[in-house]
């Protein structure tokens, strides 16, 4: 891509692009916002996320849990007493453990995993392992729907127990930001046969690495080029679904969307006036030229004797003529796949990419409503290092390791799945979700009703990242039953799917199942404190029933009095004491 043109070439490559896209009429452009009108919107927008929309700010006040607690509850799928334990040898003081925490979870090749990878094995997962060729000749090109659909499954599944039972907690943790971020929903026909490829080997090599170079794996991945269509975008029929998607979802955002104007009337971008301060509609139509020819060996007619699914250039489908993309010309006749990749360039090194990119990952891992000086700062160093392969990790750890990470709490909620991998990990679960099991298919089952089936939103969007998205009443009602159903939930006549029982024997010896203790142990369990007066109370309430919370001794049994309701059915009523701590506010905050 060069860096310039004359002003007479410019002027001539204005001259045709206004041709080319019948830029005849003024009226037809649209002018770029002010920023005092992005400033506008902007403020809107984050007195709806306060409000919900309806000028009433909602509030629920709570105990703040200790910095261990909290931290492991943003950076983990959860706080458990084991990794509280850990977190708290790691150094002399909050500062030096955190750091050390952050570096350790980074340096994620370093943490052995192979405890969960043979978990996987073990449960009858098969598809993992296999290369996309594999997939291809043995899940695609063959007719059996379930043989089809297998692998997305797996990965599916495979997502909750990892979520659960992995050490490399806060690389879980990125690689769902970043299947929300480049989303492929999962159960699409197409798709789903080769999810292994596109999460083993596109999304979790880049987690914490560059976003150049995920940027074009993606564009290049089975997955992607189904899900959006650029496998027929080819200069006879140009489709744009994936350069629309590149440059509103994955790069810019929408807030730097200029709509249909002139290229050439762009005002420069203020961080730095090289770069045109959003993008066009006919940036998205140059785009999609530019990627023309990306495709995939998938037995096409011009092609029969090339299907094994993977990527491939067809220089005969190429557009190969200049275009203007983003305030930089890209000349005729390039070598191959280089109009994409010089595209790809001008995007990764944009300043507002870098804000968008960090603001996302902001709203992940801190806070709602990221921070703006959190987010300038973060910003520079992703624009900086934009062509080194640590990119995302340094800029990641810059975000960990601030004030407002530091003292965040209460300002995120658990999504669904979210939720039941923490309740899983505090439980104690010692059981693996997998397909062709009974009980795995129930989880499924409930969690689906939730909505937030792992890496399967239909929309290109990815799940939203906002608590109030998930602040409906079928989302909590659905994401109550789920967690309860986990709590109640049986693997035979004599074993249950938690050892909620075994776990307070081996706590509170039985002599001392007070109503007061059974609740203080389970809250100081789940949750890593005691909830406020409110909430305790309402806890030793249910538990104590019509006994005294702090001396009645409740038996060890299950039997029927329903005369005397503190003897009634005690083990049944202390699993769903469990299960009202895990329906908590103070549970489901991050």
């Amino acid at each position: 891509m060069e860096q310039a043109i004359s002003p007479a070439q410019l002027q001539s490559l204005a001259q045709a692009q206004a041709r080319r896209y019948r830029l005849t009429q003024a009226p037809r452009y649209q002018a770029a916002p002010t920023p005092e009108r992005r400033l506008a919107k902007a403020a809107a927008a984050d007195a709806d996320r306060v409000t919900g929309g309806n000028g009433q700010a909602r509030r629920v006040t709570m105990q703040t849990p200790e910095f261990a607690v909290r931290i492991l509850n943003h950076l983990s799928h959860g706080a458990t007493s084991a990794s509280l334990a850990e977190f708290k040898a790691l150094g002399t003081d909050d500062n030096a453990r955190l750091t050390a925490y952050i570096d350790r979870q980074l340096n994620w090749e370093a943490i052995d995993d192979s405890a969960v990878e043979s978990r996987l094995a073990s449960a009858g997962y098969t598809t993992l392992a296999k290369t996309l060729p594999q997939l291809w000749t043995q899940h695609v090109r063959q007719d059996d729907y379930n043989t089809r659909m297998r692998p997305g499954w797996e990965i599916q599944r495979a997502a909750l127990v990892r979520a659960v039972y992995s050490k490399r907690q806060l690389r879980e943790m990125a690689t769902t930001f970043w299947h929300d971020h480049f989303n492929v929903q999962l159960s699409d026909y197409s798709a789903c046969p080769v999810y292994v490829h596109y999460d083993r080997d596109v999304i979790r090599p880049h987690v914490f690495g560059n976003f150049r170079a995920m940027l074009e794996d993606v564009a290049k991945s089975n997955a992607m080029l189904h899900y959006l269509d650029n496998l027929s975008n080819r200069r006879a029929g140009p489709n744009e679904n994936f350069a629309r998607e590149l440059l509103e979802l994955h790069t810019f955002g929408a807030e730097n969307y200029l709509g249909f104007m002139d290229p050439f009337q762009v005002p420069p971008c203020p961080e730095d006036p090289a770069y045109p301060i959003g993008y066009t509609d006919i940036d998205v139509y140059e785009t999609a030229a530019a990627f023309t020819g990306w495709t995939l060996k998938n037995g096409h007619w011009e092609f029969p004797d090339e299907n094994d699914g993977t990527f491939v250039y067809r220089p005969s489908w190429h557009d190969t003529g200049p275009k203007y993309v983003l305030g930089r010309f890209i000349y005729p006749e390039q070598p191959a796949l280089k109009d994409g990749r010089d595209i790809l360039d001008r995007i990764a090194s944009h300043p507002r990419v870098a804000t968008f990119i960090c603001s996302k990952l902001i709203r992940r891992f801190v806070d709602d409503a990221p921070p703006r000086d959190l987010v300038d700062s973060a910003a520079a160093i992703f624009r900086q290092h934009w062509q080194s392969g640590d990119q995302i990790k340094r800029t990641l750890r810059h975000i960990l390791l601030s004030d407002a990470a530091r003292g965040s709490w209460g300002n995120k909620q658990r999504r669904p799945f979210e939720a039941i991998a923490a309740a899983l990990r505090v439980l104690d679960c010692d059981w693996t979700y997998r397909l062709d099991d009974a009980r795995s298919n129930d989880l499924n089952w409930r969690m689906g009703f939730t909505g937030h089936q792992p890496y399967d939103w239909p929309a290109p969007n990815g799940y939203p990242d906002k608590s109030l998205s998930w602040s409906g009443a079928n989302s909590y009602a659905m994401t109550w039953k789920a967690l309860n159903w986990l709590t109640e939930a049986s693997l035979s006549d004599t074993a249950r799917l938690l050892p909620i029982l075994e776990t307070t024997r081996s706590g509170v010896p039985v002599a001392q199942w007070t109503a007061k203790r059974l609740v203080d142990f389970w809250c100081l369990r789940i949750l890593g404190y005691l909830p406020a007066s409110a909430q305790h109370q309402a806890l030793l309430g249910f538990m104590a029933q019509n006994g005294d919370a702090a001396t009645y001794v409740i038996a060890d049994n299950d039997t029927w009095a329903a005369n005397d309701l503190k003897r009634h059915y005690n083990q049944s009523r202390l699993r769903s004491m469990v299960s009202l701590i895990l329906m908590s506010p103070e549970f489901l905050a991050r």
